[in-house]
């Protein structure tokens, strides 16, 4: 018998005002997996996330996680149940360390103890924190401050990331440097759901792909298999969407 999903969405709906955007979203993310939610922009990619983590409440339908209804709960709530959503927009206190920051993820955390030797051991899989330590977290580039981001999403220890476009604005080898840790994050256990607009670097990262249209799921697969569907190279999969590292590294050899 399978296991239960560590993530159940069923039949949700969701907007904002009267409007819905969610039409009856049904979606499982199995523990320990990168599912990558793509589709057109007005799809509702990014209220999927937002209503799995409290920002948003569902209209109707139900948030499963661990197999506790979580739909009416507070974003802080569904936090502390290990729920963790980075954002879209760049979210580190620029004037800040990149260590203060890694330790503001924490916020929620009071054993001192606890706290550093969680930040020590998420340092060792992101080499930026402890290369860049001391700087301060606005110098960094857009790649390496979202790296920090994902490190500090993991100080809570949580059983679900949210990442939201984290690709977006990124240069292509920035853009491979994200994706690495986002497989660092599935090696190492953590389970993901992203939404990406780069369709084509996010299907290869995930174990699970998911197009979502008109505020209902579409289709859904295998990353390989939805990188393969005809149907779906056409309509989100450009020819010019996807630099391998490899690609970068033979660039920045020939520079």
């Amino acid at each position: 018998m399978a296991p239960e999903p560590l993530l159940t969405l069923s039949g949700v709906t969701a907007g904002y005002g009267a409007g819905l955007i969610l039409k009856g979203v049904d979606l499982e993310v199995e523990a320990g997996k990168v599912v990558c939610l793509i589709g057109p922009n007005g799809a509702g990619k990014s209220t999927v996330l937002k209503t799995i983590s409290g920002l948003l409440r569902p209209k109707s339908g139900t948030v499963r996680f661990r197999g506790e209804e979580i739909g009416q709960l507070r974003p802080r709530e569904r936090l502390l149940r290990g729920v963790v959503h980075v954002p879209q927009d760049r979210s580190l206190f620029p004037e800040m360390t990149v260590w203060e920051n890694l330790i503001m993820g924490a916020f929620s955390l009071s054993d001192g103890a606890v706290v550093k030797q969680r930040a020590e051991a998420i340092a060792e899989d992101f080499p930026i924190v402890t290369s860049r330590r001391n700087a301060q977290a606005g110098s960094l580039s857009g790649g390496e401050q979202k790296q920090v981001e994902l490190a500090r999403s993991l100080m809570l220890d949580p059983a679900l990331i949210l990442l939201d476009e984290p690709s977006i604005g990124l240069d292509p080898k920035s853009r491979v440097s994200v994706f690495e840790s986002i497989r660092t994050l599935a090696d190492g256990g953590r389970t993901v759901l992203l939404v990406e607009q780069n369709a084509r670097s996010g299907l290869q990262a995930a174990d699970k792909g998911v197009v979502l249209e008109a505020g209902r799921v579409a289709l859904t697969g295998t990353g390989d298999a939805l990188l393969n569907d005809p149907e779906v190279a056409r309509l989100y999969l450009g020819a010019a969407s996807h630099v391998s590292l490899e690609q970068v590294e033979v660039a920045d050899g020939a520079a």
